[in-house]
């Protein structure tokens, strides 16, 4: 903290008491004397001092917020040194110490490498037309070589005469600053912004993004555009556009996570001035840590599918979108834009370059584009620290007020951005170090040759014209399979969320497994939304397979013939809940069960039920009871005894509806044996699982959790009444149509809240 001293005049220092005065003359002299010609010092000394007591107090009392307020009246006293530039003095700087000074190409890809290279990047050196640069850091192999790669060690970098080379720390991947530096300085006019574990779809950049913006290949079209309808509207989740509405990137602020519904309507754009074209990634997408430690198990790897067929979709001046560097098309009108800030956290460097890149876009007429999926990255399961986001969580949504209702009367670009950098240490965005990095960058940008483009006329905060009905343009996203749950957050885990984490914890290793007797084409997502976010995954089977929607054929007579195929497909799961889709199920009120037991109905008298046969072979439950017969004769001991203890009478036949059982891992194996007993001998669902249920384990030793459920045989259909969220199940409830769908979410919320995020 800086202290500035400041001197009284002589006027403004009282005269002592001449009773003091005297006093104080008769003991000493030079104590005055001394303490007149100090005094500055020591009130200095006494402010140190009071400084540091304070800091200790508020640190050790725990007061954070008064500790923040505190540090920040403290940083309000520090001055930040505007940068002075003489932008016409700035010399060239041509490459003279690398192998490849007099290499050219316009089409790079710049990623940074810390490992060897791996298989995604051995594919990006293949992308005809584009040159990789790969940029090291101080845990790359010194013998890092990839085969039609160029590679810039430390000392490499070093040498490139490059001030930026100053401002950037040894490990970290905003190195790529240099990357982006060297590809300009040797004929850059594209760069693809990438990272080393993104595979491009197709292996053709030109197939997804606008490559070409001017010339013979580019595509001379109306792109559209959200609209600007909305003037307190500044960012959108683009991912809701192209079929994830559950699912948002990384930088957008938590408070619009909730923001889940479709467009009303689109506008249109000319097209040729996209000069920042951010891509959307399958597999795992750019998401955060909040996303990403609250939406699946900590062992599941994320493999989220876009829509391919969605439009690209523009942003107006006014409205901004989160833009990474790992995905991203730079054209030459955007390179300034490059640069990634030192100061902040490492994942919050490129997000919160992407918005300052955004704002200073509209300067030149430019804007961002958002493209279907162009790459698909593979989830490694390695979490990064809620810890490294905390400059997003914190800042991001003050920072896009900020940027929209920023102005500059600079004139020309390069000036505007130093202003902007400037402006955002100023209001503690990012340190005085990153303004320093914007004079260090644009010099070296004009150094490499590059020429700041031209401003342009700004839009924002002009009147705009009404949008008419003509110049609406309609788009309804798709709602494609998910797993998980656009809620809305705000910057601390709230109740709400800490229960859907509490219950992901608990069954993210538990496989759903639903059998659907309504049409699949019109509820098998709405299903998978529902439980999606609760279970491992959800298996839909129902009476024909659908391949589009992942629907399985499984007749539900027979169906337990079909779990075994499941069982093993999942053969890590912890276990596996059946239910039918006439079923539902309130998962909060299940933890309580033990996943390691058998769960069933066999206390619910209007499901489980004992029936004495009369040995007639014409009626269909004698039928069945001998060919159970025929099955507990073929069973090794165990099972034979424990089906006995419960049902000793050869007429005697266990029945029991059937609609929702749980079967732990360590019964697996026991269930797919007596699966095989059963062979082709037409046993019905209803009469299989009740026998399986009590050959395995006695009923005395049976979780009670499904005792509770509501269960009616013939009941008015969707009665409001017949709902509780206080029982573990409900039987029946029909869904058949969205509307249906729609009514149990909004019934189903008084258990879950966050299901009101889903309509």
């Amino acid at each position: 903290m800086m202290v500035q001293e400041r001197s009284l005049p002589k006027s403004a220092h009282p005269k002592p008491h001449a009773r003091t005065a005297a006093l104080a003359a008769t003991k000493s002299l030079d104590f005055s004397a001394c303490l007149s010609d100090n005094l500055l010092r020591i009130v200095a000394a006494l402010l140190v001092l009071a400084t540091v007591a304070a800091l200790f107090f508020l640190r050790n009392a725990g007061d954070t917020a008064a500790l923040l307020c505190f540090e920040q009246k403290a940083q309000e006293l520090e001055q930040i040194a505007y940068p002075r530039v003489e932008w016409n003095a700035v010399a060239r700087v041509a490459d003279k110490a690398s192998k490849f000074a007099s290499f050219r190409s316009e089409q790079w890809i710049v990623v940074s490498v810390s490992g060897y290279p791996g298989d995604a990047l051995r594919r990006l050196v293949k992308l005809k037309g584009w040159q990789v640069l790969a940029v090291g850091g101080s845990k790359t192999p010194s013998d890092w070589a990839l085969k039609g790669a160029i590679f810039l060690s430390l000392d490499e970098q070093a040498n490139l005469g490059f001030r930026v080379v100053d401002y950037l720390p040894y490990d970290s991947y905003v190195r790529k600053s240099v990357g982006y530096l060297f590809a300009i300085q040797h004929g850059a006019k594209k760069i693809f912004d990438a990272d080393d574990r993104g595979e491009v779809i197709d292996n053709d950049l030109g197939k997804h993004f606008d490559v070409e913006l001017v010339g013979e290949g580019a595509r001379q079209e109306v792109l559209l555009q959200y609209s600007h309808d909305n003037p307190n509207r500044t960012v959108v989740n683009p991912y809701v556009h192209f079929g994830q509405r559950s699912v948002w990137p990384r930088g957008l602020p938590l408070e619009n996570v909730g923001e889940i519904g479709h467009e009303e309507f689109y506008t249109q754009v000319f097209g040729g001035k996209q000069f920042i074209q951010q891509g959307i990634s399958n597999g795992l997408p750019d998401v955060d840590s909040v996303f990403y430690f609250t939406r699946k198990s900590a062992l599941e790897a994320f493999d989220v599918r876009f829509d391919e067929h969605a439009p690209k979709v523009a942003l107006p001046q006014g409205v901004m979108v989160p833009v990474n560097s790992f995905n991203t098309m730079y054209h030459s009108p955007a390179f300034w834009a490059l640069m990634l800030p030192v100061s902040v956290s490492t994942m919050a460097a490129d997000v919160l370059r992407g918005y300052w890149g955004q704002r200073l876009l509209w300067e030149v007429g430019g804007y961002v584009v958002v493209y279907p999926p162009t790459v698909h990255r593979y989830d490694r399961i390695e979490a990064y620290p809620f810890s490294e986001e905390k400059d997003l969580h914190v800042n991001v949504g003050r920072l896009i007020n900020y940027l929209n209702s920023w102005r500059s009367d600079k004139h020309r670009l390069f000036e505007k951005i130093l202003d902007l950098s400037y402006g955002m240490a100023e209001e503690g965005f990012w340190t005085e170090k990153d303004v320093k990095l914007t004079a260090a960058w644009l010099q070296d940008l004009l150094a490499v040759g590059y020429q700041q483009p031209r401003l342009m006329s700004l839009e924002l905060g002009r009147p705009r014209a009404n949008i008419g009905h003509g110049d609406r343009k309609e788009f309804v996203p798709q709602k494609l399979p998910s797993v998980h749950l656009g809620v809305e957050e705000t910057g601390t885990v709230n109740y709400e969320i800490a229960n859907l984490i509490r219950w992901r914890k608990n069954f993210g290793n538990v496989v759903l497994i639903m059998h659907c007797n309504g049409p699949v084409e019109r509820t098998a997502l709405e299903w998978r939304l529902l439980y999606g976010r609760i279970f491992r995954s959800v298996v839909i089977l129902s009476e024909k397979k659908d391949q589009d929607l992942v629907v399985e054929e499984g007749h539900l007579d027979y169906a337990y013939r079909y779990l075994p195929k499941i069982f093993d497909q999942f053969s890590s799961a912890e276990g596996f809940l059946f239910v039918q889709d006439n079923t539902i199920l309130n998962y909060w009120n299940l933890l309580q069960a033990d996943k390691t037991k058998l769960w069933i109905t066999n206390k619910v008298s209007q499901s489980w039920s004992s029936v004495l046969t009369n040995g007639d072979q014409s009626d269909w439950l004698s039928q069945q009871a001998s060919m159970v017969q025929k099955v507990v004769r073929m069973m090794p001991a165990h099972f034979q005894v424990s089906y006995k203890e419960t049902s000793d009478n050869d007429r005697n036949l266990l029945i029991c509806s059937s609609e929702v059982f749980y079967v732990p891992q360590r019964f697996i194996s026991d269930f797919v044996e007596l699966v095989n007993l059963v062979g082709d001998l037409e046993i019905h669902q209803k009469v299989a699982i009740p026998m399986f249920f009590v050959s395995l384990d006695s009923p005395q030793n049976f979780d009670p959790v499904l005792d509770t459920m509501i269960y009616k045989q013939n009941p008015a259909p969707n009665s409001s009444t017949l709902y509780s969220a206080k029982v573990p199940a409900v039987h029946p409830w029909n869904v058949s149509r969205e509307q249906d769908f729609i009514k149990l979410i909004r019934i189903m919320a008084e258990g879950d809240p966050l299901l009101m995020e889903l309509v």
